[in-house]
Order: structure tokens, then C-alpha cells, then sequence
């Protein structure tokens, strides 16, 4: 089938796969000739700053917004042509879920099945039995919703979208404005879900929390895809190895040694820099792999030098993150913003998200 000359895909591995996805809001790009490729049984992250693109790029999907330019295909199909036929097949959360405050959480998912249009029956009443349980609300499930906790809400959220069954999950900062419990229960409902053979796209700006959930993910940034792959493999390009001596001579040595090591035999370095710890002491942060630590340290003894500390540090995706957005003067220079400043790091209004 073909639309436009372009060919749909017939590849089953490939749920959502989007070429030159573009949308612009006026003379503001919210969206920018964004190619994604999400496999089916990923937990998928989408990453970036609020005002990067990512709601707007999950609306398009659903098709409640159209791009400007390209083109996204879901389940092999083409949205602007089958979207009613890929709905179908999808579950999602784009903003906070509206339920009714004085009804139970049970009478509220009762009621979103029968607005979704789902016969009412033993064969809907079984199925928000199941979905209760599998968002861990059954014990809670004759209480009002107004009494839920805010993760509570958010997991009858998405227990909504649950309940037909979706193979495809599209959650839109789900852990938004949770306290550290609410995160993490959202946190272990979508690894569960991950269990149940569902393919979950979720979207956020708190790339700390979806580094333990995603196996794979994009990185947005104003609205350019900046990077995109398996979580493990970007990981492995932020490994350090810190190193700390016992004097500030020494520590002079040590990096212009580490900054000429490639040319003698340790050509895994990439870069060394100097930086402080939270401590305000001096160290160096060598761009190597995890495992190169003692090599690392017996190079220093072959020239008389003896590390006080030396450790290696995993790779984050905030570091991958801020090397890819910062230039490097700004990233060895401490401190380095968190996750709030990350979060409101946008110049675009809402509807960029």
C-alpha cells in the first residue's frame, strides 16, 4: 500500500516509525523533521525539557494535531489515512485524566468503558477487575476518587487506558508533580506492564527516572531529535573514571599525562579534564570505560604517581544530555543544573511540550 509514493512498512518488529515529522505553530518549529523507530516490547523514552516537542509529537501520533510536513506510521499504517484502525490498538495519557471526585475508582473506569463505547456485561465488568489489579487499586477500588493520593490518580489514569486491552501505551509525563512514592509506584507499573508484552512510548523531562525504566530513547531538544538508542549503549559513552591525588602538583602532572595518553597506549581515553567534586576538591574526570580503571592507575605508577581516589562513575543520561546540549567548557565547570533547571530550560510557550 502506498500513499504520496512513499511505501507503508510491513515489518511486525516496528510499531511506531515516523519520517520527517514536522509541526509548526506559526513561525515557531515545535516539531522538527523528527525520525523515530519504536520496536514492538520497548519501553520507549521520550526525552527533553518542557517546551521541547513532546506532547506535540505525541498529539500528532494520536492524531489530534496534523504536522505541517511528514508523515507517521503506527502498526504499519499510515495515521492520516487509518488513524481509526490504529486507535484501536492504543492506550494513552496526554494530559491529567478527568474523573468524577464523589465516584469510586471502580465506578469511574466503569464509566470510561462505557464512553469508550464497551458493552456493559460480566465481559466489562471482568476486565476493570483485571485492570484494577494490574494498577495495584484493587483494595482501594470502593474508594472515591477524591480521596485517591495523586499516584493513585495517575495509576486509575492509566488503568483507564488500559482497559481495552491496547498493545501500544503512549503515557505523557506520567510521574508529573508525583512525590517520590508516586514516581516510584509509576515507575514499577510500567515495568509490570513491560511484563505483560506492552509496547510503552512515555514521554518526560526527568531523565534520571526513565533511565531505570526505558530500554531505549530519543533525546529532543527545541524540537530536534539530538539522539536516539538503547539506554545501555548511550550509557557506555558517559563512563568515567575519577581520579583524585593527593596534591595539587600532582594533580597538574596527572592530567597533562592523561591528556597525552592516547599517543601512549591507552587510546580508549577520549578526553580528561579537570573538575571538582561536591566537596570543592580538585579532580579528573577521564572520558573511559568503567572497566579501565586499574590500567588507568597503574599508568599514573609508571610515572611516579600515586591516585589518593580512583573510582569509576556510570554514565547518566543528564550527562549525556548536557554533553550534547552544553559545550564542554560549561559541563566541567560545576555546579551543573539539575533537574528543575533542566525542566525549565525552554524558551517556547505550552503548546511546544
Amino acid at each position: 500500500m502506498k500513499h504520496d509514493d512513499i511505501s507503508i512498512t510491513d515489518d511486525d518488529d516496528i510499531v511506531i516509525s515516523t519520517s520527517r515529522l514536522t509541526k509548526a505553530f506559526g513561525k515557531l518549529m515545535a516539531v522538527n523533521d523528527l525520525h523515530l523507530q519504536v520496536m514492538r516490547g520497548d519501553v520507549f523514552g521520550f526525552l527533553g525539557p518542557n517546551g521541547s516537542g513532546k506532547t506535540t509529537t505525541i498529539r500528532m501520533l494520536l492524531g489530534l494535531i496534523r504536522p505541517t510536513a511528514g508523515r507517521a506510521i503506527i502498526f504499519g499504517m499510515d495515521n492520516a489515512y487509518q488513524l481509526s484502525a490504529i486507535l484501536q490498538r492504543v492506550g494513552a495519557i496526554v494530559e491529567t485524566p478527568v474523573f468524577y471526585p464523589y465516584l469510586s475508582g471502580k465506578d469511574n473506569l466503569h464509566a470510561v468503558a462505557a464512553a469508550s463505547g464497551m458493552r456493559s456485561g460480566s465481559a466489562s465488568n471482568r476486565r476493570v477487575e483485571e485492570v484494577l489489579e494490574i494498577v495495584e487499586l484493587g483494595t482501594q477500588a470502593k474508594q472515591a476518587f477524591r480521596n485517591y493520593s495523586l499516584g493513585m490518580k495517575q495509576r486509575l489514569g492509566i488503568g483507564a487506558a488500559l482497559l481495552s486491552d491496547p498493545e501500544l501505551l503512549l503515557l505523557d509525563e506520567p510521574t508529573n508533580g508525583l512525590d517520590p512514592a508516586g514516581q516510584f509506584e509509576i515507575r514499577q507499573l510500567i515495568q509490570r506492564l513491560s511484563t505483560l508484552g506492552k509496547t510503552i512510548f512515555i514521554s518526560s523531562h526527568f531523565l534520571h527516572e526513565i533511565q531505570h525504566v526505558c530500554n531505549r530513547v530519543a533525546i529532543l531538544q527545541k524540537g530536534n531529535l539530538i539522539k536516539q538508542g538503547e539506554v545501555h549503549e548511550l550509557l557506555q559513552q558517559g563512563e568515567q573514571i575519577i581520579v583524585r591525588m593527593n596534591t595539587a602538583g600532582e594533580t597538574e602532572q596527572a592530567i597533562t599525562l592523561l591528556q597525552q595518553a592516547r599517543n601512549q597506549g591507552l587510546p580508549w581515553i577520549t578526553l580528561a579534564h579537570m573538575d571538582t567534586n561536591k566537596q570543592n576538591i580538585s579532580i579528573i574526570r577521564v572520558d573511559a570505560p568503567r572497566t579501565r580503571s586499574a590500567e588507568i592507575n597503574a599508568y599514573l605508577a609508571r610515572h611516579n604517581l600515586f591516585a589518593a581516589e580512583i573510582r569509576p562513575q556510570e554514565g547518566s543520561l543528564e550527562d549525556l544530555f548536557l554533553g550534547l546540549t552544553m559545550p564542554p567548557a560549561s559541563i566541567s565547570t560545576p555546579p551543573r543544573p539539575g533537574m528543575a533547571a533542566l525542566a525549565r530550560d525552554s524558551n517556547d510557550p505550552q503548546f511546544g511540550n
